[in-house]
């Protein structure tokens, strides 16, 4: 059945979300994590404290008052090994309330569809650091940070920090509008041993994880573990495959009894061939299938006698089925898809310079090297053939970026204050381009392996360079009125400046004389961050949030997305000399409640934000060279409320669910191109206005089990509301089973410390959904081909071992 689907299970019983929402925990002193890292605090900022809620599933730790970031919620280790080994720690994160990440693939790694939102505020509107480096505005080929599943493989991140409130401004982060998450890795542990882990899986999914650790190898506890991942599928329609190899390291030197220094470095290797993105009219007319050629019988073959159709030239032939299509040339190309190459290093000094005043700072240097290629049927040539006379070409968008940065903040106890004060800079420098490169003509030589070494390339389509200077500074207070009254006040200063210049451009490909060429500069001196709690009563909590943010312009090269210079210089200039984008600013409001106690956790969150200059991608025509446009869509009135639910009625079982309700409309009409569209009072593109989500889990001795359910409302896949992203369920279950203590059955196994065998279901009811949407931006009314297809029902074995 297509989309919608109700699984018996929702009718029968109300389960629970897996997650505690962030505003449900209490105020009591801090504990330790789970046994599974037992070498790491939770840590706390300036004497903040932090409880944590075990359940038979999960141990959920959550900030029982308010800090620098407001309403946090601690997520661990627990939560990541639930779930399909190498699933993107982002699709743990879409389990928590208000929050979605949406993928065409089971484990959420392909990185072109990997669409994030929180409380309707996209991936690049959220602040992102792992061990304090910052991660840049998470788009796809960031040019100021990195992707989490290219940053660190999720077997090494240790717990996650979500702030879903109204401020965070100790983040080190230019695009924060709307909360912030930080990954903090696991620490090499005391004791020499390691780990290793083997999947396999539906679509030929192997995922391969080893790890060392060194032990303290001296007196003073220096200490250090290696790592390896690799993770290979073929794509679960057409054909292709997705891989990807990480290496991951970490040392810590102890110093003295309360100051360290760490270390950590990661190299990425990504190889992946991208879903093709459909539209209404494909899905329709052909079904969900649609794919492109390449892995399949006579790809080639059949993507260049398809080009020739497209041209209107002799031999060409459409595949069966493709001439019901309104579009048949864009329905499949040969290829498409990612290659990606990075080096991430970081150093951390945390100093305990008195018992009352810390010092922490982090030091930070990346490369990349990105790859995005789709195989096209339109040559710009005025004869539709390319110079060897073939039909198709290889338009391949290649990135190198570097970028490098220090972060630096002192934290001071006085009295019944915690201040703090810091400071970031970073500088990037980005040269990104489009080249095209011939194919061969038909049995005239073998087609060109995108994923490989590229021959010279046919011409330099366009090419743009980016330079950027950034610096924030933040000073906070949070004043203990009462034991059980506390008060929060800070603020940020932020300036960015970045300088664009043209380096290629070829008018028949783009269009236009000149691409946009400029230097923007985003700059506030004051954006406030003020929060209150109050512990009252028994395991009773009330707590407000309200904050301005900012987000620096975003820099994307020529239609690369919604910035500034994603437009030609015309446009540029009629835009930005008249004042006509601004950056995006909000004013976010956040008042809660919470609950807990051994069996109930209840928690109430609503918030309000007012945003304006909100930027977006407009788009129409062929995905291969399509028309894009910039546009200040105006203002966007936000209002919503997250509720949650936690029961633990007996031992080992847990049983949770939450709603999420989001009101996010745009506040005025929009005119592009002469038109007037009415969007206003529409509720925002592909963010849904509800979600449910829910949980059921059970623990018996050493196997553990849990089945989960997530309904998806519908979204706008347009401005005015006029095309709809069907709402679906989707349901997936798990369970494990740990043999902890081998040596009782062989004196030789004594070296296990522990085996897990494990089974995971995705799709469980093999629900067929769209899952990603806009992905190539969004129209202002009709179709557009901008979505991708989930994934079907997808099986996952696995077997882990430490030593």
């Amino acid at each position: 059945m297509l989309f919608g689907y109700r699984p018996p299970l929702v009718i029968a019983i109300s389960i629970l979300s897996f997650s505690v929402n962030a505003a449900a925990m209490p105020h009591h002193p801090t504990k330790r994590l789970p046994a599974t890292d037992k070498s790491r605090r939770i840590p706390t900022t300036s004497g903040r404290k932090t409880v944590i809620i075990k359940s038979s599933s999960e141990a959920i730790s959550v900030t029982g008052a308010h800090r620098s970031h407001g309403v946090q919620e601690v997520v661990g280790s627990a939560a990541i090994r639930a779930e399909t080994p190498g699933t993107s720690v982002l699709k743990v994160l879409g389990k928590l309330p208000g929050i979605m990440l949406q993928s065409a693939d089971a484990q959420g790694v392909d990185i072109w569809s990997q669409m994030f939102f929180m409380h309707g505020f996209l991936q690049n509107q959220v602040g992102m650091t792992l061990d304090g480096i910052p991660l840049g505005d998470q788009q796809y080929h960031s040019f100021n940070g990195l992707n989490i599943i290219n940053a660190i493989a999720s077997e090494n991140i240790g717990h996650m920090v979500i702030s879903q409130g109204a401020g965070a401004e100790a983040i080190a982060s230019t695009s924060n509008l709307g909360g912030s998450i930080e990954y903090f890795s696991s620490d090499p542990k005391h004791k020499a041993g390691g780990q290793i882990a083997q999947t396999f899986g539906s679509s030929m999914n192997m995922h391969t994880f080893i790890r060392f650790d060194t032990g303290d190898l001296n007196k003073t506890g220096t200490r250090m573990y290696a790592s390896y991942m690799r993770n290979n599928l073929n794509k679960w329609k057409g054909g292709g495959n997705q891989f990807m190899q990480q290496v991951n390291a970490k040392i810590v030197q102890p110093i003295g009894e309360d100051s360290h220094i760490s270390a950590i470095f990661d190299w990425g290797d990504l190889d992946q061939y991208q879903y093709q993105d459909l539209s209404f009219d494909m899905l329709n007319n052909y079904g969900s299938s649609l794919d492109n050629f390449i892995g399949t019988p006579k790809a080639y073959e059949k993507a260049y006698k398809l080009a020739l159709a497209a041209n209107n030239k002799p031999g060409g032939a459409l595949p069966a089925g493709y001439s019901k299509l309104s579009d048949p040339y864009d329905a499949s190309y040969y290829d498409g898809g990612t290659v990606e190459r990075d080096y991430l290093g970081g150093l951390n000094m945390d100093f305990a310079l008195t018992s009352r005043l810390r010092w922490k700072s982090t030091i930070y240097a990346q490369g990349q090297y990105g790859r995005g290629t789709w195989a096209s049927p339109y040559p710009w040539y005025s004869d539709g053939l390319m110079p060897n006379g073939s039909p198709l070409f290889d338009q391949i968008t290649l990135e190198h970026a570097q970028r490098g940065g220090f972060t630096s903040a002192l934290h001071y106890q006085i009295a019944n204050n915690d201040l703090s004060a810091g400071i970031w800079y970073e500088h990037y420098h980005v040269n990104v381009g489009r080249n095209a490169y011939e194919e061969p003509v038909l049995g005239e030589g073998n087609p060109i392996n995108s994923m490989g070494s590229l021959p010279d390339p046919t011409a330099h389509l366009w090419g743009d360079s980016f330079s950027s200077n950034s610096f924030t500074a933040f000073v906070q207070d949070t004043y203990r009125v009462l034991p059980n009254v506390s008060l929060h006040f800070g603020f940020k200063s932020l300036w960015q400046s970045v300088t664009g210049n043209q380096t290629a451009n070829i008018p028949a490909y783009t269009g236009t004389d000149a691409l946009a060429s400029g230097t923007v500069t985003t700059a506030r001196a004051f954006l406030p961050h003020i929060s209150g709690d109050w512990h009252f009563l028994k395991n009773h909590e009330l707590f407000f949030d309200v904050a301005e943010n900012v987000k620096s312009y975003p820099i994307a090269g020529y239609k690369g997305g919604a910035s500034p210079f994603a437009m030609t210089q015309s446009a540029y200039d009629q835009t930005m000399g008249a004042g006509k984008m601004k950056p995006e600013t909000n004013w976010n409001f956040a008042v809660g409640y919470r609950y807990v106690d051994h069996l109930l956790n209840a928690s109430l969150y609503a918030y309000h934000t007012n945003f304006r200059n909100r930027l977006q991608q407009i788009t129409s025509g062929p995905i291969t060279n399509p028309y894009s446009a910039v546009m200040n869509v105006g203002g966007v009135t936000m209002n919503g409320v997250d509720a949650a639910l936690v029961i633990t009625p007996v031992t080992g079982l847990s049983l949770s669910n939450s709603i999420s309700w989001n009101h996010a409309t745009y506040d005025q009409n929009v005119t592009s191109g002469g038109t007037t569209y009415a969007i206003a009072g529409q509720q925002i593109v592909n963010y849904p206005r509800f979600m449910y989500k829910a949980s059921l889990s059970y623990t018996w001795r050493d196997l553990s089990a849990h089945i989960d359910t997530i309904y998806m409302g519908k979204r706008n896949y347009t401005y005015t509301g006029d095309l709809n992203i069907p709402s679906y369920w989707l349901t997936s279950a798990g369970a494990q089973y740990h043999l902890r203590n081998l040596g009782q059955y062989n004196r030789h196994l004594g070296f296990l410390q522990n085996l897990t065998f494990s089974f995971n279901v995705y799709n469980l009811t093999n629900t067929t959904y769209i899952a990603t949407a806009g992905e190539n931006g969004n129209s202002m009314s009709g179709d557009n081909q901008s979505f991708l297809i989930g994934a079907p029902r997808q099986y996952f074995g696995s077997i882990a071992a430490a030593f």
